[in-house]
């Protein structure tokens, strides 16, 4: 979907055999399943070496790895940027920007290089949170843009297309290029961006959150007799 709308995203290796730069294999936990292992390669030994050794540890299944995503490691600021698409209107509003706090690697990363290379601790990205952020104004087309087109292609191949909420988790490069690497179609969890998020004030003249923004198109439907263009 990314493709057809036109916003960049990582090259996938469908074959780890070629993998041959830094990439990110994306395979769930063996036990918790809402979770995870996320670890990164650079090539295919490299690959074979880490996968077994998680597999003998416990933390990933062999079948789970055989259906993994394996993805080049997008080098930048993560970043989520959370959208709403009225179908009323036809338009996009920009929610907000958070990024996800994550157990151990955040602290993790924090240490002096020194002191990581003399620990022997296994890295996970556990999302326990989200901390706000906000993104420089000249950068702010691009993200709008972003939205704009996702939410046309979508519409395009999944009529009526995207109703409400939707977030793209992306990556900013150090060219300022937007990198994808995943999409959230849902309400995003993230309560934080309801009170400390500008950009709806700027368009709506106060500061609120995806729920109310929800509260908000529903009560306009009802209002308009525009039920049936709001639901499925």
């Amino acid at each position: 979907m990314l493709k057809k709308a036109g916003v960049k995203y990582p090259k996938i290796f469908e074959n780890p055999k070629s993998i041959n730069k830094p990439a990110i294999v994306k395979v769930m936990e063996k036990d918790r399943k809402l979770e995870r292992a996320f670890f990164t390669v650079t090539s295919y030994a490299d690959y074979k070496e880490k996968s077994e050794e998680k597999i003998k540890k416990g933390i990933i299944a062999r079948k789970d790895l055989e259906k993994a995503s394996i993805e080049e490691l997008a080098i930048g600021t993560y970043l989520n940027f959370n959208f709403f698409h009225t179908p009323i209107s036809d338009q996009v509003d920009f929610i907000g920007i958070e990024r996800r706090l994550q157990t151990n690697i955040h602290d993790y990363n924090a240490l002096p290089a020194k002191q990581q290379l003399e620990m022997d601790i296994p890295l996970q990205n556990i999302k326990v949170g989200h901390t706000p952020a906000s993104i420089r104004e000249s950068l702010l087309e691009k993200v709008f843009k972003m939205g704009d087109k996702f939410v046309r292609a979508v519409k395009k191949e999944y009529a009526p297309g995207i109703i409400g909420p939707f977030s793209l988790q992306s990556v900013i490069t150090k060219d300022l290029e937007m990198i994808v690497y995943d999409v959230s179609l849902r309400v995003p969890g993230n309560p934080i961006v309801a009170t400390t998020s500008p950009y709806t004030k700027y368009q709506y003249g106060t500061t609120f959150g995806i729920g109310r923004r929800i509260a908000m198109e529903i009560k306009r439907a009802v209002e308009e007799d525009k039920i049936k263009d709001i639901v499925t």
